[in-house]
């Protein structure tokens, strides 16, 4: 396991030619990140989850999410920028969705269930550029807190969040809850230190 400040400068030291789909998802594979370091950003709230600032360059950024227990995004996309998802704590479920049509003048759109998948801490995944639309959750059934971790390249401040029982969908800027661990919101937060689980303890 690596300290979090390790794995954003070895991000950082991928050329920008070779931050592809596959350097960077075998990045996160092999380079899983030592929750205790990620104190300084982990930052839970019952209101919503919130989502964490850690590093930003020019070519990505990158953002610990904390899931309270049942907690779920918007169904969105990433405005065609590369996004991968790795677990630090806890395990979430990704839906995707298939964009069947929608209409930029009525803000129309219609939407079908595709694939679906759980990442945990061995399994970092990639946002297929195929099928960007996507939901994450951490459903009650897990039992558990959750924190993960997104790579976004490039970065991007807003995108479209879709909404399947009224069939429209709309722009949001999003907004984050701390930058480098400075609290940018009036959200009711709790500053939490999660222990690794017994079983990662001695893994590498």
């Amino acid at each position: 396991m690596v300290p979090i400040k390790e794995f954003a400068d070895g991000l950082a030291s991928i050329p920008e030619k070779q931050f592809t789909d596959q350097a960077v998802l075998d990045y996160l594979r092999w380079n899983r990140v030592d929750v205790l370091s990620l104190a300084s950003y982990l930052y839970f709230s019952g209101e919503h989850y919130t989502r964490n600032l850690i590093h930003r360059t020019p070519l990505f950024e990158l953002i610990a999410i904390c899931w309270e227990t049942g907690q779920r995004s918007a169904i969105h996309n990433h405005r065609d920028q590369r996004c991968w998802m790795a677990v630090a704590y806890g395990k979430v479920q990704v839906q995707n969705f298939r964009l069947v049509r929608k209409n930029a003048a009525t803000g129309f759109c219609e939407l079908e269930s595709s694939t679906h998948f759980v990442i945990d801490l061995d399994s970092p995944q990639e946002v297929d550029p195929a099928e960007p639309i996507h939901q994450v959750v951490n459903p009650h059934s897990f039992g558990s807190r959750a924190v993960t971790l997104h790579v976004y390249s490039r970065p991007f401040d807003t995108c479209e969040i879709y909404d399947l029982k009224t069939e429209h969908y709309e722009d949001v800027k999003l907004v984050n809850t701390t930058e480098y661990g400075v609290v940018k919101t009036a959200m009711k937060l709790e500053k939490v230190t999660l222990l690794p689980a017994p079983d990662t303890v001695h893994r590498l």
